[in-house]
């Protein structure tokens, strides 16, 4: 069954933030609005878009080195990566340039760099950029990785992030609760929701939703 998506106002040009209301299941907790990014994932122009929106926060203050996309962001992650090294961008890795990487996952879900792509974690300044960060499991097990395989964690940037900060450092985002006033987000074990029998609409993840 196709979900009711919904496009709000959000005031910032090629940028639209597309959700539907209901009761829906992540793989950490339940939420009341499912968050559609497929398109600005997906499609050039809002990529671009998003990630020109991202890197305000990036450009004069921050050495970025690598981009470590997670939730298939690899479109806004290379944008992001053009956008700093054409304003002129200082970095200082050997190349002069920024690595767009996405990790592996092992199957208990921990985040893999494989010999060939170790050296773009190892000694470089990794910016963290994910779909949404509202629980923030996934983007603290990024982090985690970033200084396992000798990196320096730069940040966090989010298509939506539900918190301001995460696994100690700032999470720069396009949207916020700001943009959705009444957005709510329970621990699956103590959700009204459930308690009150409301069925889950739908499981939903960074790539999509699945209706039940």
């Amino acid at each position: 069954m196709a979900m009711n998506l919904v496009k709000l106002p959000t005031g910032k040009p090629n940028l639209q933030l597309r959700v539907s209301k209901g009761h829906y299941a992540t793989s950490h907790s339940h939420i009341n609005y499912y968050i559609d990014v497929t398109l600005t994932k997906f499609r050039l122009s809002e990529a671009r878009a998003a990630a020109a929106e991202l890197v305000r926060a990036y450009k004069s203050t921050t050495i970025v080195d690598t981009i470590l996309c997670l939730d298939g962001t690899e479109v806004i992650g290379a944008c992001m990566a053009s956008e700093l090294t054409k304003a002129g961008y200082t970095n200082m890795n050997a190349h002069q340039t920024i690595y767009v990487v996405t990790p592996e996952h092992t199957t208990g879900s921990q985040l893999l760099f494989r010999e060939n792509t170790a050296p773009m974690i190892a000694g470089k300044h990794v910016l963290v950029l994910a779909a949404s960060v509202t629980t923030g499991y996934t983007v603290q097990g990024a982090v985690e990785a970033i200084r396992y395989y000798g990196g320096d964690p730069a940040g966090i940037a989010a298509i939506f992030a539900s918190v301001k900060e995460c696994a100690g450092y700032p999470v720069a985002s396009i949207f916020d609760p700001h943009d959705l006033p009444d957005y709510e987000t329970y621990d699956a074990h103590n959700c009204p929701w459930c308690k009150q029998g409301k069925k889950i609409d739908a499981l939903v993840n960074s790539f999509g939703y699945s209706s039940l």
